[in-house]
């Protein structure tokens, strides 16, 4: 019988076997490692646009921000100004208050009867005169009180004097100063 010895062709295949595996083996772990690298581009891509969602949304957070300041500058100007247009219309109002006062004045001045002071310091009127008859100076106080620019009309002085041979009643009176809110101008305002 012959005999053949199979050891050398068995170590081989045992040898081709082990590289086919080792093969398999390295190109498992490539793929693993391509799969790993492209899991990891994709992860660090995905990353990268989330950094540059979030610098453009603070960059319009900033913008916005801004905005707010300007809106509320706007606001506090708006505020100065009505309140400067406040005060000229106060002070538009409280320049009629003088003609009205002495148009007020003219139209109760009755005949017979003189000014000889009119003045007006905060809000207070002092007025001296004389009248020929003490009826003529009550007449004057009676008109004065109805009138609506004048309140608080008060005499504080009466004396009967003699000027040039005519018996004259002179007088003093306060007052107080009213200025009626025109009914425009409060329809306006409650109309806002």
């Amino acid at each position: 019988m012959i005999r053949i010895n199979l050891l050398p062709v068995r170590v081989a295949q045992k040898r081709a076997k082990s590289q086919r595996q080792l093969l398999v083996a390295g190109l498992a772990v490539g793929l693993t490692v391509l799969a790993c690298a492209g899991l990891h581009l994709a992860l660090v891509a995905r990353v990268a646009r989330e950094k540059a969602e979030i610098a453009e949304i603070q960059t319009e957070l900033n913008s916005l921000r801004k905005a707010i300041g300007e809106v509320a500058q706007f606001k506090k100007l708006q505020a100065e100004l009505q309140g400067k247009l406040d005060v000229l219309e106060d002070l538009k109002r409280k320049k009629t208050g003088p003609v009205h006062l002495l148009d007020e004045l003219s139209r109760v001045l009755p005949d017979k009867l003189w000014l000889t002071s009119f003045t007006e310091k905060s809000g207070q009127i002092n007025i001296k005169g004389v009248g020929l008859n003490e009826n003529i100076v009550a007449t004057f106080i009676r008109d004065l009180e109805s009138s609506p620019y004048y309140q608080k009309v008060d005499l504080t002085v009466t004396r009967q004097v003699v000027q040039e041979g005519i018996k004259l009643h002179e007088f003093e009176i306060t007052s107080g100063v009213a200025i009626p809110q025109p009914a425009v101008a409060a329809t306006g305002e409650a109309g806002r």
